[in-house]
This record gives C-alpha cells, sequence and structure tokens, in this order.
C-alpha cells in the first residue's frame, strides 16, 4: 500500500507541470492559418527575478483659500483658524457734566455763554422755520387737481309734506318767467294690464282759466232746442253726422251726445276718437240731462285717464292762484278721483290699494309728495261746499 500511494503522488506531480493539451486546442491548431509555432519564442528564463516597484509622489493638494469663504464657512472647514466672538464697547453720549472743558470755554463769563447760547436757539429757530416753508410749498406743488366728487345717495325716506304746505314750497320755488301750471302725479294701486279697471272721468274746477270751449251737441227735437239755449255751439243730428264723415274735419273742443243718438255717432268713432272727442258715458258725455251737460262744457271740464304705467297726470291750475284756490282744486280732483274708482277694486277703504302716491309739482319745479290724510280733508272740504 505504501508503494501504491508513492506512484500516485509522482504521477500527479508530473500531470500538474506538464502543460494541458485538450483535443479543442489540437483541431484549433489544425486549422488555425498561422504556422504552428511557438506563442512565445523567447520564453523568459525560469530562474529571473521578478521587477522591484517604485514608489509614485504626487503633488500636494493646494490648500483651500480662506480669505474667500465666511465665517460660517470657516466653522466647518479643516485646518481653519479658530474664530472667537468679537465685542465692541459700548458708546454712550458723554452726559453735559462729563465733557472735557477746554480753556478757551473756561475763560468765557456766564453772559457770554448765555449769549452763545440765545444765538444758537435763534438759527435753529430760523432753520425749523425755513425747513417748514418748504415743506408746505412741496404740499402744495403736490397736491392733484380738484376732482368732482359724486353726490352720496340717502337712503333716507323723503319726508311727506302737508297739501298746504307741499302748495307753498311749490309756490315759492316756481323762478320760470312764464305762469308754471300746478300739475299732480298719482301713483294708482291698480295693477298693468287690467282693462277692465282703467280710471278715467272729467273734473270741473272751482278755479280755471277761462277760454272760449267751442261744445257740439248730437241732438234732435227737444233735445237739440235746450242744447242751442244753453249755449252749444254746434247742435245737429244725422246731417251732422254725414258732414263730419265726408269732410273729415272737426270744429269743436268738446262733444255731447244723448243716449238716442250713440248708434248714428258710432260711425265717426274714428274720426272723433283720432281727436279724443268720442263722448262716453263714464266721462260724463253721453247723459239726458241736456242744459247741465252743455254748462259743465262750457266752464272748461278736464279729462284725466290713466295710462300704462297705471299713473295720472292732471293740470290743476296756475301758479298765479292764491294757495286757498289751489287747494280746493285738489280737492274737486280728488272727489272725482273717488267717483272714478273702479268697481272690481276689492278695498275696504276709500283710497288704501286704491292711490299709492300723490305728488304735485309746478311745470318747471320738482315734484312733492303729498300725504293722503291732507288730501281726504280737502276733498271732503270741496264736498261741504258744493253741498252749501
Amino acid at each position: 500500500m505504501a508503494a501504491m500511494k508513492l506512484l500516485l503522488s509522482q504521477a500527479r506531480r508530473q500531470s500538474l507541470t506538464r502543460p494541458f493539451s485538450s483535443p479543442f486546442a489540437q483541431i484549433h491548431k489544425l486549422f488555425s492559418s498561422s504556422p504552428s509555432s511557438d506563442p512565445n519564442p523567447n520564453p523568459p528564463p525560469p530562474n529571473e527575478s521578478p521587477k522591484k516597484l517604485e514608489p509614485v509622489s504626487y503633488a500636494a493638494k493646494p490648500s483651500e483659500d480662506l480669505s474667500r469663504l465666511t465665517r460660517e464657512e470657516m466653522r466647518y472647514t479643516k485646518d481653519s483658524p479658530s474664530l472667537a466672538p468679537v465685542s465692541y464697547a459700548q458708546r454712550v453720549a458723554p452726559l453735559p457734566e462729563d465733557r472735557v472743558v477746554s480753556e478757551e470755554d473756561r475763560e468765557r463769563t456766564p453772559e457770554e455763554v448765555e449769549t452763545e447760547r440765545k444765538r444758537i436757539e435763534s438759527e435753529n429757530r430760523a432753520r425749523r422755520r425755513f425747513l417748514r416753508a418748504t415743506a408746505v410749498e412741496e404740499d402744495t406743488s403736490s397736491l392733484p387737481l380738484p376732482t368732482l366728487l359724486k353726490p352720496e345717495l340717502r337712503h333716507g325716506k323723503k319726508p311727506i309734506f302737508d297739501l298746504m304746505e307741499a302748495i307753498r314750497e311749490i309756490k315759492g320755488n316756481a323762478k320760470a318767467k312764464f305762469d308754471e301750471t300746478l300739475e299732480a302725479h298719482v301713483r294708482l294701486g291698480i295693477e298693468k294690464g287690467r282693462s277692465e279697471l282703467i280710471v278715467r272721468g272729467t273734473l270741473a274746477l272751482p278755479h280755471s282759466v277761462k277760454k272760449d270751449v267751442r261744445v257740439a251737441f248730437f241732438a234732435e227735437g227737444a233735445d237739440a232746442e235746450d242744447a242751442k239755449a244753453a249755449g252749444a255751439d254746434v247742435v245737429g243730428g244725422l246731417e251732422l253726422i254725414e258732414e263730419i264723415l265726408k269732410s273729415g274735419k272737426i270744429d269743436f273742443d268738446r262733444c255731447l251726445a244723448t243716449p238716442k243718438m250713440m248708434p248714428r255717432v258710432y260711425k265717426i268713432s274714428r274720426i272723433l276718437n283720432n281727436h279724443g272727442l268720442m263722448p262716453n258715458p263714464k266721462q260724463g258725455s253721453v247723459t239726458k240731462d241736456v242744459m247741465k251737460a252743455v254748462k259743465d262744457a262750457k266752464a272748461g271740464h278736464t279729462k284725466f285717464r290713466m295710462d300704462k304705467t297705471s299713473i295720472l297726470h292732471v293740470p290743476l291750475g296756475k301758479m298765479s292762484f292764491p294757495e286757498d284756490a289751489l287747494r280746493e282744486n285738489v280737492g274737486a280732483f280728488m272727489n272725482a278721483l273717488l267717483l272714478a274708482k273702479p268697481a272690481g277694486l276689492k278695498k275696504t277703504s276709500k283710497y288704501a290699494g286704491y292711490v299709492n302716491a300723490f305728488h304735485l309739482c309746478s311745470t318747471m319745479g320738482k315734484g312733492y309728495p303729498v300725504s293722503i290724510q291732507s288730501l281726504s280733508r280737502a276733498a271732503d272740504h270741496y264736498t261741504k261746499l258744493q253741498l252749501k
């Protein structure tokens, strides 16, 4: 056994020293284009000593320029000088008693010191006055140009005047060169578009401007005679209707008719409506009382009618009229307005829900709201005068 182990160890030692030659390496040498020769013809001798390594030295890294670093960066830099906090002496203003007195000041007398003090104070006072004046000039030169300011809207309610107070204010503020007219503007509490609740009527003012009014009366027989006797300017029946229908001309200011003549008057309704003269029972122009109707028409009755915005506009006299006369005219208008109240307006009170606002004004003046209570008293006063 010992001899066997010795043989195996020698064979293993020889296999390790011999170069390895595989079959693939032999095939590669056969098919290679290079001649079959030793790749290293001059192999180094086996006993040559290896080369020695020589040490290499590099230039030292330049140190950073510490002058470019801030104090905060230098705290974290290696080999940097230590930074100690620097403390400065506290500066305190010297007190008057600690001030060093020079020899010149010691030689001065108290009178000279007082004189010097006054001189310095006067110079300071003059300097302050000059600076104040220059500052005022700069302020005035830099002021912006004046601009118009918008008037502030007052959200408070306008005061409501008594009727007589409103009339006095209107007469006092009437500055026009002509005789202005007193106008009434009434906002009614009627919904827009309701044709069955239209407010319209006629008004005979107790005090009005006298003018000639031409009155036409459509009547026949005894009614025609009564109309002529009452002072009607144009009286006729069917012949008058035919004449107006042919010519299309109208030469009168008011138009009245009896109920019997109305079916015939409808033939010229288009012509009369163009002039606003079509007789209407609601306005009192269609009546059986011929004498009274003609006298009222000659007296100069005023018509009023509600517009599309439920507002009435009525003239009630001139500024030259006395205050009591204007008050009676307003009372007459309020009485006529109550008579023209629609029956379909369901309200318990006379004015509640019917008259929402009442304003008086002159032709060129501003409006004044009038209280409903004073208007009601004026209407009652006018009714009492009519009963007398």
